[in-house]
């Protein structure tokens, strides 16, 4: 994993974002279609509004989307799904934890494709605990 001197960009955590999605395992990879990952600074007020969320810094990801058990074949058709990584809370969570940023980055892209599966908190858990350590 890089090194990083200064405080990575977003060009940074998009690329540390794709080796993440990268690591999905295949049973669910094979499902995830048409889906962005964008990286932004920080969350905006509508984000945050929608999110009923005071601090910006708690946010990490969202994912912008309908879950697949949400959709049905008579859906009409629809944007691409989105996964947003917002850079200076994940940078703030990795300068106070003192966690790898690929570890962090990680943790926040499965977390965000699991709710484009729809899975629980504890579906979340066990994905998780599945990939183990990146």
């Amino acid at each position: 994993m890089p090194q990083f001197a200064q405080p990575p960009t977003l060009d940074d955590i998009a690329a540390l974002a794709e080796l993440a999605l990268a690591a999905i395992p295949v049973r669910l990879a094979s499902h995830i279609q048409n889906i962005a990952i964008a990286v932004e600074d920080m969350p905006d007020e509508e984000t945050l509004r929608d999110l009923s969320l005071e601090e910006p810094w708690e946010l990490t990801g969202q994912y912008c989307g309908t879950p697949l058990i949400e959709r049905s074949v008579s859906d009409i058709a629809r944007q691409p799904d989105l996964i947003v990584l917002y850079r200076k809370p994940i940078l703030l969570e990795w300068v106070e934890t003192g966690e790898d940023l690929f570890s962090l980055v990680s943790n926040v892209v499965v977390h965000e494709i699991a709710h484009h599966f729809g899975f629980s908190d504890a579906e979340i858990a066990a994905l998780e605990q599945e990939m183990g350590p990146p």
